[in-house]
């Protein structure tokens, strides 16, 4: 089976779908991965957080560990990306070079400007794949529900999920330990849910067998 997870920024599918994308690979599925921008930001006094070239070492090195097989990489800048056709075409690009059966992608509902992009972008392009799924990759409260109807356990795969997170140290060093207590917690809680360890749950779009 062809995977591609969908992400606006290097880390995001790694929080949001990780595990999956983990089990997908030992089970031997094909996984890729596509991010639309180039990741790099600076904080609101204009100091450079992250570059775009550490970005995208960091995001390699998360590849490797989560075990993709390729990764794609749009040209936005971080806080630009919009719901056109220049995206559109870059994922549709994807989807029939690689045949892709199964897709994660942003949640609608999210209130960050380019994971609403994505999302839309996403939905808009996958319209003709089999299995859409939709996942979080923050925090944030937002007006909408995230409708959480499906499950997959990833007791086996939350070490790989966490070394993949951890490859972003950038990112680890600006917010600590928080990314990865609440998605350890995140994990538990839904592995309850459903009588295992550890799982990630998505919102379901469509699930074709």
């Amino acid at each position: 089976m062809n995977i591609l997870a969908i992400g606006a920024h290097f880390d995001d599918v790694e929080l949001g779908c990780g595990g999956a994308l983990a089990r997908h690979a030992r089970q031997g599925d094909n996984v890729y991965v596509f991010v639309a921008t180039i990741s790099g930001f600076a904080n609101q006094y204009n100091q450079e957080v992250r570059s775009n070239e550490t970005a995208l070492a960091e995001a390699r090195n998360a590849m490797e560990i989560l075990g993709v097989k390729e990764l794609f990489c749009g040209n936005f800048k971080t806080l630009e990306v919009e719901f056109v056709d220049v995206l559109n075409i870059e994922i549709l690009k994807i989807m029939r070079e690689k045949k892709i059966d199964q897709v994660y992608a942003h949640w609608t509902g999210d209130i960050h400007h380019d994971h609403q992009a994505v999302a839309k972008a996403s939905l808009h392009s996958c319209r003709h794949v089999p299995r859409l799924l939709m996942y979080r990759s923050n925090w944030y409260h937002s007006t909408l529900e995230f409708r959480g109807n499906f499950y997959v356990d990833i007791t086996q795969s939350w070490e790989i999920k966490e070394r993949a997170i951890r490859a972003h140290a950038t990112e680890m060093d600006r917010t600590g330990e928080k990314w990865i207590s609440f998605f350890k917690n995140e994990a538990e809680n839904a592995g309850q849910r459903i009588g295992v360890p550890m799982a990630e749950v998505f919102e379901l779009v469509k699930f074709l067998n």
